[in-house]
Formats: structure tokens, C-alpha cells, sequence
């Protein structure tokens, strides 16, 4: 419990136990003058009615700037929770755009990488018909001084041939 509420309560009492011993004075009727007109009454019960007139405005206000500030709690959280709501909105479409940006790069790399595997199969065509080529044409420049040579021999060994013989 709080000081202050504390405070009150105990203040409360102590009126109340003052009125309970009192309470024959309280009763006791007395002239009082309302500045008018002047009337019989008991001057204790009016002072009492008093105070616990001034004690429902105090609580009539207390109700109200505590339903005040319940009003401004909730219209606070309610603001929080829209705010945090909008917040996961927004990361949540980070999150797509990212998803997106990521998936449209990883396509461009793919083409990319295929586009340089293409190339890479049409220079490896290309390298392997050139080689192909000159090693045919080598082939057939050793097979015709093969043929040259064999020529050459046997052109010369009929010859020797004779020689020998």
C-alpha cells in the first residue's frame, strides 16, 4: 500500500473515532447563520456533512484522473502495438525484398555461369578441331617424308643391290 493512501486511511479513522466520542456535541443543536437567513441545527453534523461532501468530490476526482489515465495507458499500448505491428510489416517485406534480390542475383549468375560454359565448350571445340587439324596436317607431312624416305631408299638399294652382286 502506498504512503499516501496509507495516510488517508489512518486520517480517516481518526475522524471517525473523534465523531464516535463526540458524537452527543456533534448532535447538539446551535444557532447558524448562513449569511441570509439563521437556522436550529447541530453545528458538529453540518461540519461532518461537510467533510464527507469534500470527501466524494475528492474521490469523484480521483476516479476520474485515474480513468483518465487508464484511458491514456491504453490509447499508449495500443499505439505501441500498432507501431510494432507496422515494424514487423516492414521487416517483414525487407525480408521478401531480400528473398527477391537474392533470387534475381543467383539467376544472373546462373545465366552468367552458363553463358561462360557455352563459350568455354565452343573455344574447347574450336582449340580441339585447330588440333585435330594440325595434327592431321603433321601426319601428313610426316607420312609424305615417310614416303619421301621410302622412295629414296628404295631407289637407292636396287641400286646398291646391283653393287653388291
Amino acid at each position: 500500500m502506498k504512503l499516501r493512501t496509507l495516510l488517508l486511511v489512518v486520517f480517516i479513522l481518526f475522524i471517525a473515532g473523534f465523531v464516535a466520542l463526540n458524537f452527543e456535541q456533534i448532535l447538539q443543536p446551535t444557532a447558524l447563520n448562513f449569511g441570509f437567513t439563521q437556522v436550529q441545527a447541530p453545528m458538529g453534523l453540518v461540519l461532518l456533512g461537510m467533510l464527507a461532501l469534500v470527501l466524494v468530490v475528492f474521490l469523484a476526482a480521483l476516479v476520474y484522473y485515474q480513468t483518465l489515465h487508464l484511458m491514456e495507458v491504453r490509447r499508449i499500448t495500443r499505439e505501441a502495438a500498432d507501431q510494432r505491428l507496422l515494424a514487423d510489416k516492414a521487416e517483414a517485406s525487407r525480408f521478401t525484398e531480400l528473398r527477391q534480390y537474392l533470387q534475381t542475383e543467383l539467376q544472373t549468375t546462373a545465366t552468367r555461369e552458363q553463358d561462360l560454359t557455352n563459350k568455354l565448350h565452343t573455344k574447347l571445340d574450336q582449340v580441339q578441331s585447330a588440333l585435330t587439324q594440325v595434327i592431321e596436317q603433321s601426319a601428313n607431312g610426316l607420312s609424305a617424308s615417310v614416303g619421301e624416305l621410302e622412295d629414296r631408299l628404295e631407289r637407292q638399294l636396287p641400286a646398291r643391290g646391283s653393287d653388291h652382286l
